[in-house]
């Protein structure tokens, strides 16, 4: 947040104004909150808006200016830790290999994400938004506009499908035959227990296409190309085929056997590759994450694969 401004992510796109900021103000009681929004105090783009008004993608919600909410700044060390993980970056756009366990941006109980860190490192960056976000829990590739210009293309890109992006994902069990296109609608607006989920067969359509790469008796290396970007997708999809991604804790607890006997504490999905369009050259960019070390940790536990080129080449 900035300026006491919070920009609506694609994850809290469609929610209604007062459940998005009860979110945010935990602290707050509901009916503060409501009482805010009715005298007009809370902005969204700059105009009123009722309890109900449901988000989009990239709207301004302008918190009153008696209420500071910003969030503590980074310390400078982390700060200047994530730079190691940038790996590409021009006078547009800037590329990270995110680590998992950090999150994209910062909101609820997150004070601060990737893109405030890099702000905190880069205190001379006139201009720094994600393009496109990334689960906490998974790592790997995630693009940041450095001009205004760029973000809206890069957007326009993202929203249009027109960005390639390839996955690595362990997922259980066998695999029978070749790649699998998985075609099933997705509805985010479901939570069970607080926690956010998606279901199956509602809502959004969603397709994934699923490549075997190699496999064990036990698990199956796959490529993961998400042909639409919703929440949750390679995660649910794989799922609910019976082929849930090892190490997630909230559509594969399934898993959680195997995943300790290859000493696996993450969920093993990573951004690998990504292919798009300069937003200003228009020139292809083709961008690659190799594993992290303790993915590839895992997979040699799990021994020489039964199918498919060796898994330390991936």
């Amino acid at each position: 947040m900035k300026d006491n401004i919070l920009i609506v992510s694609e994850d809290d796109a469609g929610r209604r104004l007062d459940n998005f900021l009860a979110g945010r103000l935990k602290r707050m009681h509901p009916s503060r909150v409501h009482r805010m929004i009715r005298r007009g105090e809370v902005r969204v783009n700059r105009g009123r808006a009722a309890s109900g008004h449901r988000l989009r993608r990239g709207d301004e919600v302008r918190l009153p200016p008696h209420l500071d909410r910003r969030p503590p700044a980074p310390v400078a060390a982390r700060a200047r830790w994530i730079e190691q993980f940038v790996v590409y970056e021009d006078d547009s756009l800037l590329v990270l290999n995110k680590p998992a366990g950090l999150a994209a941006h910062a909101g609820g109980s997150v004070s601060f994400g990737a893109v405030e860190l890099l702000r905190a490192a880069r205190p001379r960056e006139n201009f720094l938004q994600l393009a496109h976000r990334l689960d906490r829990a998974t790592s790997g590739l995630l693009v940041l506009a450095r001009k205004a210009r760029a973000l809206n293309a890069l957007h326009q890109a993202f929203r249009e499908n027109e960005v390639e992006k390839t996955y690595a994902a362990l997922l259980a069990g066998p695999w029978r035959g070749g790649e699998r296109k998985v075609d099933l609608p997705l509805d985010r607006s479901f939570r069970s227990g607080g926690e956010r989920r998606v279901r199956v067969g509602l809502g959004q359509p969603a397709t994934t296409r699923f490549r075997p790469h190699c496999g064990w008796d036990e698990a199956t290396l796959v490529r993961a190309l998400p042909l639409t970007g919703r929440t949750h997708q390679i995660r649910a999809h794989s799922a609910a085929i019976g082929h849930p991604v090892l190490g997630d804790d909230r559509y594969g607890r399934s898993t959680a056997a195997l995943a300790s006997r290859i000493a696996l504490r993450r969920l093993f999905l990573h951004a690998r590759e990504l292919r798009l369009r300069h937003p200003e050259s228009a020139r292809l960019l083709q961008l690659r994450a190799p594993l992290p070390d303790e993915l590839r940790a895992s997979l040699k536990r799990l021994g020489p694969p039964e199918f498919g080129r060796s898994a330390r080449k991936t």
